[in-house]
């Protein structure tokens, strides 16, 4: 978990960060929406994590490479704690 850890303190800037745990937890609210199917949860949270980070840092290159991997960040970490879960 600490490799993981610092793999994204690695190419996520501090700043963007804080995004990661806000599409996390909007992720868990629109899996609960009956009318949004899950596969479209993936590109709505790219969506507002590009227009997060955009807001925040510019909507630069910079701006999008963050939005994008912060995008990913939340998607792979809510994948892995669902493996886990179903795995017992």
């Amino acid at each position: 978990m600490t490799d993981l850890i610092e793999l994204l303190r690695t190419f996520l800037i501090d700043e963007a960060l804080i995004v990661v745990p806000a599409l996390m937890i909007l992720g868990i609210f629109l899996k609960n929406t009956p009318k949004i199917e899950d596969w479209t949860i993936p590109y709505v949270l790219l969506a507002i994590g590009l227009a997060l980070t955009g807001a925040h840092l510019g909507f630069d290159i910079d701006g999008i490479l963050q939005g994008i991997l912060v995008t990913g960040a939340a998607v792979f970490g809510h994948q892995l704690i669902k493996q886990t879960k179903e795995r017992r």
